[in-house]
């Protein structure tokens, strides 16, 4: 059992935090035609657009009910009404997803009741499921935030009736955790197609944000994702997924509305994480794993023995997101390796099971000071740690969020046997560059320029043309 060590600041230096309202609008954005509207200033959402953007590299459909400082002392409730019915009647998206921010938090906004008067006011416009949930930034993390989005999606979309599971045999759910990549869910797709099986993927952040191109010039919404009406069958399907501990409760409300059984697993990374899934998804579809899958997995063995070398024993510095915190670090430990700095922007149940003496609540600052003590050889952090590895002279492994700084961070696989062994390559490959960093001589060319005071008799001798 890891300690957990409490946050000893009242300020964050080089924070690692990302807020709970971006994890919401990132949760509704793997929704087919949503529109997420932050209810809060212009600038809370434009700092969560910039943030996306920047991240995804593509267009990101974000609104906001624009709270300035009239309606932040005197009440921001048309704000919302107003902003709803013009959403919802101007461009007839699928569903809106409307999470709250800290200033509207700290007015005391019930937003629920608001969504409850937009029904009254708008009976109109009561076939657009509008999901109200409460994220304020000064608590959790984007983790967090992403977690309490899809929990608000199946207690409003899912209705209770146990009758239904298992009318769809070849149907499995899953609920992807906010630690996935886009390509970590096309990946786990094709796993579940490998055995003849239909996953229908909550949020689907693969086909909404993986990256490519549509005929279409402008949509005010997300494109592609999980589509409304895929909620109505979730119920019916003869398994759920559940990938990532904070989706927890979700599988929770899940289970107990439909009666699907569920799988949980807290890391998809590893030899022995990704073959408890390929057994589950075996003794579902009662087909035996295809040669593919077995290729791969002993493509994976075989770069754990040429990796080994270099990732034993060695030290890492960690800070994440808890979900991808515990799987970054149960992966290095796999591997022999030991987490010497670990640090998570906020505290989760899963943090007193890492593989590691001690869990810091922090900022970067905290990683890094932790990392010098530890003599860590290796950082795994968001792109805003690498003025961090910088400072410590290491190489930095760029995971979670955000990867601003790299082209293709969402296309980035890591998880399943393909996902372990580029990970491996990728972390063996960081180490032997420093290795060869630090071993490697200075060479000096025998056209540099001689300094001032060489002398002629040690002058560089630049050959001469041949005379032929």
């Amino acid at each position: 059992m890891a300690q957990i060590i409490r946050r000893d600041k009242a300020l964050a230096v080089n924070p690692l935090k990302v807020s709970q309202p971006v994890g919401a609008s990132l949760a509704f954005l793997g929704i087919r035609n949503a529109i997420p509207m932050m209810h809060g200033s212009q600038g809370c959402t434009a700092f969560a657009k910039v943030f996306l953007v920047r991240h995804f590299r593509e267009p990101i459909p974000l609104q906001t009910s624009a709270m300035d400082h009239g309606s932040a002392v005197m009440g921001a409730d048309d704000n919302v009404l107003e902003g709803l019915a013009g959403i919802i009647g101007k461009r007839k998206p699928a569903l809106v997803g409307l999470p709250t921010t800290g200033l509207s938090e700290t007015q005391g906004t019930d937003i629920h009741r608001l969504v409850r008067e937009f029904r009254a006011q708008h009976p109109e416009l009561a076939a657009t499921p509008v999901i109200a949930v409460n994220t304020p930034d000064y608590s959790g993390c984007l983790e967090s935030g992403y977690a309490l989005a899809v929990e608000a999606m199946l207690d409003a979309l899912v209705v209770e009736d146990r009758s239904r599971a298992g009318r769809r045999p070849r149907q499995v759910n899953v609920l992807a955790g906010s630690l996935l990549t886009a390509a970590d869910i096309e990946q786990l797709k094709e796993l579940i197609e490998a055995f003849g099986l239909t996953p229908v993927v909550l949020p689907d952040l693969a086909d909404a944000l993986d990256g490519h191109l549509t005929d279409a010039q402008f949509t005010p919404f997300s494109v592609g994702g999980t589509p409304v009406e895929a909620f109505a069958t979730l119920g019916e399907a003869a398994l759920t997924l559940v990938i990532g501990r904070s989706l927890g409760k979700a599988a929770d409300i899940l289970a107990a509305r439909t009666g699907v059984p569920d799988r949980r697993f807290d890391s998809l990374m590893g030899l022995q994480r990704v073959d408890a899934l390929v057994d589950c998804l075996r003794q579902l579809s009662g087909q035996p794993v295809p040669a593919s899958l077995e290729r791969q997995r002993a493509q994976l063995q075989d770069c754990m023995v040429d990796t080994h070398f270099m990732l034993g024993y060695a030290r890492y510095a960690i800070a994440a997101d808890p979900d991808l915190l515990f799987a970054l670090a149960d992966l290095v430990a796999s591997m022999g390796g030991e987490t010497v700095a670990a640090v998570a922007p906020a505290q989760a149940p899963i943090l007193a099971e890492l593989a590691c003496a001690q869990v810091k609540i922090g900022d970067l600052q905290d990683l890094e000071k932790l990392a010098a003590e530890g003599h860590a050889q290796l950082l795994l952090a968001n792109s805003h740690a690498a003025q961090s590895a910088e400072r410590l002279d290491i190489p930095l492994q760029r995971a979670g969020w955000p990867l601003y700084d790299r082209i293709g961070g969402q296309m980035q696989l890591w998880i399943g046997y393909r996902g372990t062994r580029q990970t491996l390559c990728n972390l063996a490959n960081l180490m032997l560059g420093e290795i060869h960093k630090h071993e490697v001589q200075p060479y000096r060319s025998i056209y540099a320029v001689r300094p001032a005071d060489d002398s002629p008799a040690h002058a560089p001798q630049v050959p001469q043309p041949c005379a032929t």
